[in-house]
């Protein structure tokens, strides 16, 4: 079958991708920028990328015609957009305004479970897209599903940061609202059986897990599951507003994605119909094996997607790939080139492991305050980490960067800032290979805004002489001990 795929860049899109391919189905990215959608060996020649904006439908007349289906998966929760709901009402109208043009007989929509008559924004958006998408020509399945509990998914994410970080948690009453999570392995299981489901046409669905819990047993099985011990109290007194900053200070989220989580968390997210069942019996996990599952593919390293590495999770504009080359004008530079005698390839391995949990090589203390400071002007803090600690992608999130470009071959990691700054900053690692010697070229440029700027560089500049000089030197000299061993990627694991 013939699949354009929308969302493919996102956490539920890069793991549906490789379960239609393994199906043998012919599959259409659709991206935005394909520069940044960067996907496995294996994967190489069995897709088609389209770069097309749902937002600016001059950019989608070119799109194939002959698809037979089409997975809708793009939401804007969390974007930081003050009018979200009217960019996914248009980003839906466009896409069915294109989809009339094609042969298209079936669009796959995933939605949330909303069955409350007061919704939150959120919810009350995905329902309206609901209702953009249904008098399309193709017929529309939609399936709603509550929280997602996957590696990388932002809701097992933000769980896991407030019970690892917390032992003792003040949280907002809402903590008592009623949940029916599911694993993303329930979640690929459906997206793919209702696809060519005669019966399933112009259907909604509810899906859920095994168990129907509230927010705060689901905080404390998790808590279990880690083997810790935690403390709950839930409090009246916190607002909305507080409870969202209380998100956004504690765990690896923006304060967008946590005002909209908070908003939703008023909300019972419960199957109350379960015809699905009818027409395609599947035993969903319980949560807890899929929160053990979770960490069983984070313990290997076998993260295929995070919502981190999504552009809603932090305040990057759409276009950062544009940046992909320094400027070599109106820009200030701390250039630091040292020689060294290990195996190249040893050194390119310590720079692509940078950031997350093997830290920035030199005062990590530094570096974490200004994680904290970037926390409190709303910017996105050090707390994201990285999908994997060595496979890097373009586009992926490394605390406050964002990946712009890796070169194996041409031994170079270019990364830009993510973080609240009175211009724009890259920092570049790159090794150097001579006839009689090799280097490591470290570069970071900062493009100042006007006065404010200039007085930002030079007032970092003491802090540069401790960290750049030394970051570069211990990048050199690091000797992985063997605990940090990893296992290769895998790019098939839920």
């Amino acid at each position: 079958m013939k699949i354009l795929l929308t969302g493919a860049n996102g956490y539920i899109g890069k793991r549906l991708l490789p379960v239609l391919i393994e199906a043998q189905h012919e599959v259409i990215c659709l991206v935005r920028d394909p520069r940044r959608f960067d996907v496995s060996d294996s994967l190489q020649g069995k897709i088609q990328v389209v770069k097309g904006d749902l937002l600016k439908p001059e950019s989608l007349p070119d799109l194939p015609h002959d698809i037979e289906a089409a997975y809708y998966l793009v939401h804007s929760m969390g974007s930081g957009s003050a009018d979200f709901e009217t960019a996914e009402k248009a980003s839906a109208t466009n896409f069915v305004n294109y989809l009339n043009t094609t042969s298209a007989k079936q669009i796959i929509y995933l939605s949330g479970i909303a069955n409350d008559a007061h919704l939150s924004k959120h919810l009350t958006s995905r329902r309206q897209v609901e209702d953009v998408l249904a008098p399309a020509k193709a017929s529309l399945t939609v399936l709603r599903a509550a929280i997602i509990i996957g590696s990388g998914s932002a809701s097992f994410e933000i769980i896991r940061d407030l019970v690892e970080k917390l032992p003792v948690m003040v949280t907002p009453r809402w903590l008592n609202s009623r949940c029916q999570p599911i694993a993303i392995r329930d979640v690929m299981f459906y997206l793919t059986a209702v696809l060519g489901h005669a019966d399933c046409y112009d259907r909604r669905f509810e899906i859920g897990g095994a168990d129907v819990l509230t927010y705060k047993q689901m905080l404390l099985q998790l808590a279990r599951v880690r083997n810790l011990k935690r403390h709950i109290f839930t409090l009246p007194v916190l607002t909305p507003k507080l409870s969202s900053y209380w998100l956004y200070f504690v765990t690896s989220t923006n304060y967008a994605l946590a005002r909209s989580l908070v908003e939703s968390l008023r909300n019972d997210a419960v199957v109350k119909d379960s015809s699905i069942e009818q027409l395609i019996p599947h035993k969903c996990l319980s949560y807890e094996s899929a929160l053990n599952l979770a960490f069983t593919k984070m313990e290997q390293n076998m993260v295929v997607s995070s919502w981190k590495d999504a552009l809603v999770s932090g305040t990057i504009e759409l276009n950062f790939m544009d940046f992909v080359q320094i400027p070599e004008h109106g820009v200030l530079t701390d250039r630091q080139r040292m020689r060294f005698d290990r195996a190249p390839e040893q050194v390119m391995d310590n720079i692509l492991r940078i950031g997350g949990e093997r830290g920035w090589y030199k005062t990590d203390f530094l570096w974490e305050i200004r994680g904290l400071l970037d926390k409190m002007v709303g910017g996105v803090g050090l707390q994201r980490g990285r999908r994997h600690p060595s496979d890097i992608r373009a586009g992926d999130s490394i605390d406050f960067w964002r990946v712009l470009a890796v070169d194996r071959k041409g031994d170079r990691l270019l990364l830009y800032a993510e973080m609240k700054l009175p211009g724009e900053a890259w920092l570049q690692f790159k090794i150097c290979r001579e006839a009689d010697s090799n280097y490591l070229e470290q570069l970071a440029a900062f493009r100042p805004d006007g006065l404010a700027g200039r007085l930002y560089w030079y007032a970092m500049l003491p802090f540069h002489f401790v960290i750049f000089k030394g970051m570069a030197h211990n990048i050199i000299h690091y000797r992985e001990p063997l605990r940090d061993k990893i296992l290769p990627p895998t790019q098939h694991s839920q």
